[in-house]
């Protein structure tokens, strides 16, 4: 389908820009009014979420206030464990909890990889009717939407801790005691998001994204056996599509500055990277493999409209630095989502500097 923006999908295929394009992680959330309007009605995240009317309405609504450069799928990375029968449910303040967590070997080899048309079909019609708000009367898109998932790890780390967790004790003390169950367990989950993101991109997504937020949480050599080779497994045998149809696929972890070089190797076509990396080291070290997609600290949001700018012109004057001059190749984004207390003025000053600053050569200080 043509788009009257395609900036996303030509820099991630490493292609020139008229402006660097944005999205942010978390576009869509309680920061924005009309967003806890929403959920207000709606009684729930998850039944917003669940929702594919309410969750499309929330997906257009960063783009009613922003230029934005793509739209985000609303729904939440729990979603392949809630439909495997763990029981997802939301505590206020606390975050996801599961009713029926996993424990042992058993509870594992229960598993299945869910029915992306059955217990996941809410997800792929929110998926279909977002596209459709997305066109216009001639049927040209006004951007293109990005479908996602969590990864294996970061899923299992919820799947098995039964929610959230500061240093993760029982997924590592499984790693370490029973670690081909955990094995087993990120396998069925591959199998998983290899589905998910597929019936997305069926459904309709243009861009597919990993969300591996917990894969910083691991030591190099755990990293290296629990994460990175599912990781890389999606990468490989993920199908993206042909030609105009072609999905890329953007792997995204909180933590991945070490492994930079082997995830640009993996085969993704844009790799996300979080503020604890420069944006010209982190293009030196994958030398050209990937578009690379990041990575403002989303701290800098709270600061004043002018040295958001200023830290806006600094990440894209970091990423040419390291580019050979060029621009091309690099997707703006926050190094990790937005909170709810940021302020939407603010935001509508970074997805501003964003284009202006990014419209300008680049010239080294």
């Amino acid at each position: 389908m043509p788009l009257h923006n395609d900036r996303l999908l030509r820099a991630l295929r490493r292609e020139p820009v008229d402006r660097t394009p944005v999205w942010l992680m978390r576009q869509a959330g309680r920061y924005l009014p009309e967003y806890r309007a929403t959920r207000a009605r709606a009684g729930s995240f998850l039944a917003m979420a669940k929702t594919p009317e309410l969750a499309c309405e929330v997906t257009l609504q960063p783009l009613a206030r922003f230029p934005l450069d793509a739209a985000i799928l609303f729904s939440d990375i729990l979603t392949i464990p809630d439909a495997m029968g763990l029981g997802l449910y939301f505590v206020e303040g606390e975050g996801p909890k599961f009713e029926h967590p996993l424990r042992t070997a058993d509870d594992i080899a229960r598993l299945g990889v869910p029915d992306m048309e059955s217990e996941l079909r809410y997800v792929m019609d929110a998926v279909r009717l977002i596209r459709r708000e997305l066109r216009d009367a001639d049927g040209i898109g006004r951007v293109p939407l990005i479908g996602f998932s969590g990864s294996p790890w970061t899923l299992a780390c919820y799947m098995v801790e039964g929610g959230g967790s500061d240093n993760f004790p029982t997924i590592k003390a499984m790693a370490l005691n029973d670690p081909a169950a955990l094995h087993r367990l990120l396998s069925v989950n591959t199998d998983a998001v290899i589905a998910y993101l597929a019936a997305q991109r069926a459904a309709g997504a243009q861009v597919l994204q990993v969300f591996d937020t917990w894969g910083g949480a691991l030591s190099p050599a755990m990293y290296r056996e629990f994460s990175l080779p599912y990781l890389q497994r999606i990468a490989r045998e993920l199908p993206r599509g042909e030609g105009d149809a072609h999905a890329p696929l953007i792997l995204f972890g909180k933590g991945n500055a070490p492994y930079l070089e082997d995830l640009a190797a993996s085969g993704c076509e844009g790799l996300g990277v979080d503020w604890t990396v420069t944006l010209e080291e982190a293009a030196r070290r994958t030398g050209g493999q990937v578009a690379l997609q990041g990575n403002l600290d989303p701290a800098m949001l709270y600061g004043a409209p002018e040295a958001i700018a200023t830290q806006v012109r600094l990440t894209l004057d970091s990423y040419a630095a390291g580019n050979g001059g060029s621009r091309a190749g690099h997707v703006f984004n926050l190094g990790h989502g937005l909170s709810p207390d940021m302020d939407p003025q603010h935001v509508a000053a970074l997805v501003a500097a964003v284009h202006e600053h990014s419209a300008r050569p680049y010239r080294p200080a």
